[in-house]
C-alpha cells in the first residue's frame, strides 16, 4: 500500500476553482485536512481522530463536493425518486446547522443546495424540502442531507426520506452519537444507503474507543486512519487552562464578576468586536438563566443558550454572539460539542460539567483554528465534582498547568462507565484488525 502525501498547499489541491475560493484567508491547511484530503480524494474511506476545531467540516466537505461535482450530479436519478448522494449525521441540532451552511455555502456556486433535519422543530418543512429535493428549484438541485439520527430516522419510516442513492456519508462526531444512545438508529441508518462497497464513508471524532472502532469496522473498507495528537481524549494544546477552587460556592458570582473586569470585557460591547468574547457555561438551564440575569443585572450585554429555549432563539443567541452583538453567552453543554464560534477568547466553566470529556469540549470552544485561548475554571469540590478532582488534575498536569488547589481532594481516577451500560461496559474487546493510520 503507497503512503499518503499530505496536501501542505492549497494549490496542491486538485478540486474546481470555485471550491477554492472557500479557503480565502486561510494560510495553509489543518493537520486532518493535509492528511484527510489526499485518501478522501481518491475514494478510500478515513477515519479522522482530531481535537475540536482542528477544520474537520472542510477536510470530508472539499471531497464530498468534488466527488458531487466528477459525478454530474445533475443528471437526474435513473430511478426518479430522491438525489441525495451526500448524508452527514451529526449529534446536536446545532452542529448540524452549522455544517449544513458550510456545505451549502460550498455547493451554491455549482448549483447544489443543502437540507437541514433536526429535531426541536416542526417536522411540516424539513418533509416539504424532502419531496422537493428531487426536482431542481432556482437552479439548485438538493443532493445533501446533513442532520441528527433521530429525526433522520423518524423521517425515513414516514418515508419521505430516502437515502437509497447515498453513496458519500459522514459521521461527525462519532463518539458522541454513541455515547447518547444512537447505535441503533445509525445502524439503521446505514443499511439504507448504499452498500459499503459503493458508498465512501468518513468518520470523525475526537477519540477512538474500542466501541467506536467496531462501529467503523462494520461499516467501513479498508478505512485510512488519521491521528491528529493522541487517540485518547486531550485538552486543545493552544489553551491555558487555570482551576479556581472556593470553599464556599456562594461566593462564585462575586469572583465571577471580578474574573469579566481582569479580561478586560467592556460591558457595552460594539458589534463586530468579537475578538473578546467571553463563553460561560453553567451545568443547569436554570443556573444558566440565574447567571444571564446576574450579569444583566450588573450591566453586561449577554445572551443564553439552553434547552429550554425555542430553535429560533437559539439561533438568535448564537448569531448575536458570533457577530458581537453580545459579548458574552451562558450556555449548557449543548453548546459544548462542535459549535464553531472562531473569536472566543476565553471559557469560564461556572459550574464544572459531569465529566472530563465534556470539560475538553467545553475549553475546546476557544483556541480554534490556530488561534490561542483561555480558560478558568471554578471547582467546588460539591457533589459530583469531588470524585472528578483526579481525573480533571490529570488534564491539567498533561497540560502542563497548575492544580495544587485540588490536592485537598482525592485524586483517584474512576473506571469509565458507559452512559448505556454503566459500570459492566467493558471496552476492552479486541476490535477487528485496524484500518490504515497515520499520525500527524
Amino acid at each position: 500500500m503507497h503512503p499518503v502525501k499530505p496536501i501542505i498547499a492549497f494549490a496542491q489541491l486538485n478540486v474546481p476553482s470555485e471550491l477554492q475560493s472557500s479557503f480565502a484567508g486561510f494560510k495553509e491547511p489543518t493537520p486532518i485536512q493535509a492528511c484527510t484530503w489526499p485518501p478522501a480524494l481518491e475514494g478510500r474511506d478515513v477515519v479522522g481522530i482530531a481535537e475540536t476545531g482542528s477544520g474537520k467540516t472542510l477536510a470530508f466537505g472539499i471531497p464530498a463536493l468534488s466527488r458531487l461535482i466528477e459525478s454530474n450530479f445533475k443528471s437526474s436519478s435513473k430511478s426518479g425518486k430522491s438525489t441525495i448522494s451526500i448524508l452527514v449525521l451529526a449529534p446536536t441540532r446545532e452542529l448540524a446547522i452549522q455544517t449544513h451552511d458550510t456545505l451549502a455555502a460550498l455547493g451554491k456556486p455549482f448549483g447544489i443546495a443543502s437540507v437541514a433535519v433536526f429535531g426541536g422543530v416542526p417536522k411540516d418543512p424539513q418533509v416539504k424540502m424532502l419531496k422537493n429535493a428531487s426536482m431542481a428549484k432556482d437552479g439548485m438541485t438538493t443532493r445533501i442531507i446533513v442532520g441528527t439520527p433521530g429525526r433522520i430516522l423518524d423521517l425515513m419510516q414516514e418515508g419521505v426520506c430516502d437515502l437509497s442513492g447515498v453513496d458519500y456519508l459522514v459521521l461527525d462526531e462519532a463518539d458522541r452519537m454513541l455515547d447518547k444512545g444512537f447505535e441503533n438508529d445509525i445502524r439503521n441508518i446505514i443499511s439504507s444507503t448504499k452498500p459499503a462497497a459503493e458508498r465512501q464513508t468518513m468518520m470523525f471524532s475526537a477519540t477512538w474507543p474500542e466501541a467506536v472502532r467496531r462501529l467503523a469496522s462494520t461499516f467501513q473498507t479498508n478505512p485510512v486512519r488519521v491521528t491528529v495528537g493522541s487517540d485518547d481524549l486531550t485538552a486543545n494544546s493552544r489553551v491555558e487552562q487555570s482551576v479556581v477552587v472556593f470553599d464556599d460556592a456562594r461566593s462564585k458570582d462575586q469572583r465571577l464578576l471580578a474574573l469579566l473586569q481582569k479580561l478586560s470585557h467592556k460591558k457595552t460591547t460594539t458589534k463586530g468586536a468579537s475578538d473578546s468574547l467571553i463563553l460561560i457555561f453553567a451545568l443547569y438551564k436554570k443556573e444558566a438563566s440565574r447567571v444571564e440575569q446576574m450579569l444583566k443585572y450588573n450591566g453586561y450585554s449577554v445572551g443564553a443558550l439552553h434547552g429550554d429555549m425555542s430553535q429560533p432563539a437559539r439561533l438568535e443567541t448564537l448569531e448575536n454572539f458570533k457577530n458581537g452583538t453580545t459579548g458574552l453567552m451562558v450556555a449548557t453543554d449543548v453548546a459544548a460539542r462542535g459549535l464553531d464560534i472562531p473569536n472566543v477568547g476565553a471559557v469560564i466553566n461556572y459550574t464544572f460539567p459531569l465529566t472530563v470529556e465534556d470539560y475538553v469540549h467545553r475549553i475546546g470552544r476557544t483556541g480554534r483554528g490556530g488561534k490561542t485561548g483561555k480558560s478558568i475554571t471554578f471547582f467546588t469540590g460539591d457533589n459530583h465534582e469531588r470524585s472528578l478532582a483526579g481525573e480533571f488534575a490529570r488534564v491539567l498536569r498533561e497540560g502542563g498547568f497548575e492544580y495544587e488547589g485540588l490536592k485537598k481532594f482525592p485524586m483517584t481516577i474512576k473506571k469509565k462507565e458507559h452512559s448505556a451500560y454503566g459500570a459492566f461496559f467493558r471496552d476492552d474487546i479486541p476490535a477487528p484488525k485496524g484500518p490504515t493510520k497515520i499520525v500527524f
